[in-house]
């Protein structure tokens, strides 16, 4: 039978979920192997150094760089808080008196006579890293992090925004067709990851933010929209840290697009589960997809061996995929053939083809490039 390997989404009802929790630098990993964990748990700490400031003594007390030692009333490694007097002069029979104090809270890091400056090292940034899914630890890399693995439903998007996020799934559309408006949110969807249908207005997102609403499923969503929401254009460069209080993701494109009904089910199917999510995206080297992952109660390792042992599957007879060129843009199908020889198409190149079957009865023939495989 004829077998090709064309690169896709993964939408599957049960996989295994490897995620690496890094630290930026150096710290402290506060979980042990074979731990079971939270997606809330922290799994490691560290401290970033705080932000520096620097303090124009010589030019504050007009004194040469060379004096300004003979006027410091702190040292190197003296705590300090805002408004402390760091430097002063003696004045004129004690009057008169010039000083220099600090600009916010700190430690004295260095004292220079060659500039006459004083640098002043805020207090470190606390940096915590989650376990982001419901899992165990099954590996733990010293002073950097751990990897969290679960059995799970996982299901990566198209595009997303917002970073990660957990919550309760939610539907709040009938069909995956429907246009989620402001009107199908209310009070109840607070904490909840929202699964909408083909749509979402920039309404809609306003409203979910509005009401406490953890994140937003849907099938498409229109570019002005987006930029009425975010109040401006997005980069082409990797989302995921706008500074927003949802989590958004589209499962098939910009536009009004109906979300795959095997998405739609699989999400809805799960209803009052604990889900996480991601928006971050990246459509350069190093392909990021947005998804999300609802976490299953099963024997994680059976069900590792069993994935393990199928190995992975490429383009073949049968496979679901979604066409991502015009003039069949957005549409969703099955592979019924796949010719071995090329074909030639309207531009006289001569390209790899595959047979489809399109939701709505259509057969056509595509080139392999303009399909991308739905995995499952």
């Amino acid at each position: 039978m004829a077998h090709a390997y064309t690169p896709g989404l993964t939408v599957t009802e049960r996989t295994v979920v490897r995620k690496e929790r890094r630290l930026p630098l150096a710290g402290d990993v506060i979980v042990a192997r074979e731990d079971k964990v939270k997606a809330e748990t922290i799994v490691a700490r560290t401290n970033l150094p705080g932000n520096v400031q620097t303090i124009n003594v010589a030019g504050r007390l007009s004194l040469p760089p060379e004096d300004i030692h003979e006027s410091m009333a702190v040292g190197v490694g003296d705590a300090v808080k805002k408004g402390d007097i760091v430097a002063h002069t003696k004045g004129f029979f004690g009057l008169l008196k010039s000083t220099c104090r600090a600009p916010a809270e700190g430690t004295i890091e260095s004292i220079s006579d060659i500039t006459g400056q004083v640098i002043l090292r805020e207090p470190p940034l606390p940096v915590e890293v989650a376990a982001y899914i419901d899992g165990v630890v099954t590996e733990v890399m010293e002073h950097e992090g751990a990897v969290i693995e679960a059995l799970g439903t996982f299901v990566q998007g198209i595009f997303g925004i917002g970073g990660e996020r957990y919550g309760t799934i939610k539907k709040v559309c009938d069909d995956p067709s429907d246009i989620l408006t402001d009107k199908e949110i209310d009070e109840e969807c607070r904490g909840a990851v929202l699964i909408g249908g083909a749509l979402a207005t920039s309404e809609a997102i306003k409203r979910a933010i509005a009401v406490g609403a953890r994140g937003v499923v849907v099938g498409g969503m229109d570019d002005r929209d987006l930029r009425g929401f975010l109040g401006y254009d997005i980069g082409v460069a990797i989302t995921g840290a706008e500074d927003i209080d949802v989590t958004v993701i589209v499962t098939e494109g910009f536009g009004r697009m109906s979300m795959a009904d095997k998405t739609f089910r699989l999400l809805t199917s799960h209803e009052g589960h604990k889900a996480s999510m991601n928006g971050a995206t990246q459509i350069r080297a190093g392909v990021i997809r947005p998804e999300v992952i609802v976490p299953l109660d099963a024997d994680l390792a059976a069900v590792a061996e069993k994935l393990a042992a199928s190995g992975s599957e490429g383009l073949d007879e049968g496979s679901e995929i979604r066409v991502i060129r015009e003039p069949y843009f957005g549409a969703l199908g099955k592979v019924v053939g796949l010719p071995a020889d090329l074909a030639r198409l309207e531009t006289e190149a001569m390209v790899r083809v595959l047979e489809a079957e399109l939701d709505d009865g259509r057969r056509v023939i595509l080139p392999r490039a303009n399909v991308e495989m739905i995995e499952g």
